[in-house]
């Protein structure tokens, strides 16, 4: 129980400090307070590039808070599957900003240059001060360039950037699937101000394939074979991206058995091989018979006497 009102308003105080994420900072007693909001200051100094702690700092210049870095931007591809499996470079267009070539991306007319903001020496923050400590805040010269423009270029008005329609070339990887996502590191929008450009993202459509499924870095095809092949066992022939491959039926082979043929399926994005080739058996039944074929049919059904859908009665 606190009876003293001093220590009620310390323990008040430090009460309200905590609710504002913060601590007396190893604070002895009663003497910690000021002690504590200095700290916090050095914590704000460190999130916002050395304006927090001393407000308009007099002494080294810091990094100009005009460079400004260039937008992200994301375009879609489509593709064709086997541009897909093989790998492609496509063409891309893109609406992007460029350095603007008459202020050669100062934003100040030619023959001229921005000036330092004297206000917050080019760093385009100075400090509020709020109950003992300061917080930073844009400049409100300069809008927290930390430079000014007296006689904008004309052309960009005073951006240091402009709208272009660029076509580029995109190389894209061999096993893209659908939604793949490229990134182009720097061949975003262009950086205000000597700022960094951002980055392209691509991002690819692939079209179906008539003949393959996808399924990871498998890829599924279906198999017809008759009757005889799938009773008898065969050796048969199939499809692969880049040619054909023969495998093996095994007798007694059922619809929808599948047959793995391990490296043929998609090209993996990262370059360690393939996947496999699942290859899925469809019997295939004749729309139609000779008499002949229908005579061995009916042979073959008197021998056989297996009734498949006992089970389902039992």
């Amino acid at each position: 129980m606190l009876s003293d009102a001093d220590k009620r308003r310390e323990y008040d105080a430090e009460r309200q400090y905590a609710r504002m994420g913060g601590g007396f900072g190893g604070a002895g007693g009663r003497g910690g307070g000021a002690a504590g909001f200095g700290d916090l200051g050095d914590i704000f100094g460190s999130m916002f590039g050395g304006a927090g702690g001393g407000g308009r700092r007099s002494g080294g210049r810091g990094p100009s808070g005009g460079a400004r870095r260039g937008q992200d931007l994301e375009v879609e591809v489509t593709l064709s599957f086997d541009q897909a499996m093989s790998g492609a470079e496509v063409p891309v267009t893109l609406e992007k900003t460029e350095a603007c070539a008459t202020c050669a991306g100062t934003g100040a007319k030619p023959g001229t240059s921005p000036r330092l903001c004297v206000t917050c020496e080019g760093r385009g923050q100075v400090g509020r001060d709020i109950g003992g400590f300061s917080i930073p805040e844009a400049c409100p010269d300069c809008g927290g360039a930390g430079t000014l423009i007296e006689d904008p270029c004309t052309d960009c008005r005073g951006t240091g950037v402009r709208s272009a329609e660029r076509r580029i070339r995109v190389r894209i990887p061999s096993g893209a699937k659908d939604g793949t996502r490229i990134k182009l590191k720097g061949k975003g929008g262009a950086g205000m101000r000597g700022g960094p450009a951002g980055d392209l993202h691509v991002i690819t459509r692939v079209m179906p394939s008539p003949v393959f499924t996808r399924k990871g870095d498998d890829l599924v095809v279906e198999v017809p074979v008759t009757f005889a092949e799938a009773a008898l066992g065969a050796k048969i022939e199939v499809p692969t991206l880049d040619g054909r491959v023969k495998i093996t039926v095994p007798a007694g082979s059922q619809d929808g058995r599948t047959l793995r043929v391990p490296g043929k399926g998609a090209p993996k994005l990262n370059g360690s091989g393939a996947g496999s080739l699942l290859a899925k058996l469809r019997v295939s039944v004749p729309a139609s018979l000779t008499d002949e074929q229908r005579e061995a049919l009916e042979a073959f059904a008197a021998l056989d006497g297996a009734d498949p859908r006992g089970a389902l009665f039992r």
